[in-house]
């Protein structure tokens, strides 16, 4: 069984990564200079909406408990293309680090069998 302490930390953890990514969604649905500048320098202008989108569909996934492992899943993808195309542009990589370990960190302390599978001693093989 979870420990209060373990849940709640889950839930602030779960909470700041969710409050980023809506914000990245909710600023290129805005079209926020900086983000559409980096976007148009990145060949990407044209997928602002769509990757707006993405972010805030795939956060709210993440944050209602009966959609989490799928949110955890798209989330995870979303940003490991985020990393790739930061590293092929050159540009700094901290940001979509610092959201998905945010993001498995909370999915562990949530969702452990995400990770690791349970099987019990009797029965199971």
């Amino acid at each position: 069984m979870k420990s209060n302490v373990q849940k709640t930390i889950a839930w602030i953890l779960t909470a700041i990564a969710g409050l980023i990514i809506a914000s990245s969604g909710i600023a290129k649905l805005a079209g926020a200079p900086p983000i559409v500048e980096g976007l148009t320098k990145m060949g990407l202008i044209n997928y602002i909406q769509l990757l707006a989108a993405m972010e805030l569909v795939f956060t709210a996934l993440f944050i209602f408990p009966k959609t989490s492992k799928i949110g955890f899943l798209l989330i995870t993808c979303y940003f490991a293309g985020a990393l790739a195309t930061d590293l092929s542009h050159g540009n700094s990589i901290v940001a979509p680090i610092v959201i998905l370990v945010l993001v498995w960190v909370a999915a562990f302390l949530k969702k452990p069998e995400i990770f690791i599978e349970r099987r019990s001693v009797i029965g199971d093989r």
